[in-house]
């Protein structure tokens, strides 16, 4: 019988601690996630590992994307919108959603995949992929 043993490490977010991502710019971010993961079969062919570090977008993403979601979604200015926020659970439906990418495409000059657009579900979810997609035009 194959042995199965798995091991993971998380580390999440913390509104108290940044981390330094770059001396010459001195530019921060709070960590996102860390996450670590080890599992084997029984086969060391089969091990398989993983590890993803992602850091959240800077604020100011993040509150644009909340006055266009706001804005697209015909949403009272009292209600309230976090980076948490899903499209789905504030009304939107599937041609709402595409009309919020659009809208971030023409705020923030970008063009998003529609691979990637369906993969957009919450606001922090938007606002880091404009962020990947803005450093990645900035590079090109």
């Amino acid at each position: 019988m194959a042995a199965v043993s798995a091991t993971c490490v998380r580390f999440e977010p913390s509104l108290k601690h940044s981390i330094k991502l770059n001396q010459v710019t001195g530019r921060t971010s709070s960590l996102k996630l860390v996450s670590v993961g080890w599992a084997r079969n029984g086969f060391p062919s089969l091990r398989s590992s993983c590890f993803r570090i992602s850091c959240s977008a800077k604020p100011e993403t993040v509150q644009k994307v909340c006055e266009i979601v706001r804005k697209q979604l015909a949403l009272p200015p009292e209600s309230e919108l976090t980076p948490e926020s899903k499209f789905s659970a504030l009304g939107a439906d599937s041609l709402d959603t595409v009309e919020i990418v659009m809208g971030l495409e023409e705020e923030f000059d970008i063009s998003v995949e529609e691979d990637s657009s369906q993969n957009i579900t919450t606001v922090q979810e938007a606002a880091d992929l404009i962020e990947k997609l803005i450093q990645k035009k900035g590079e090109a």
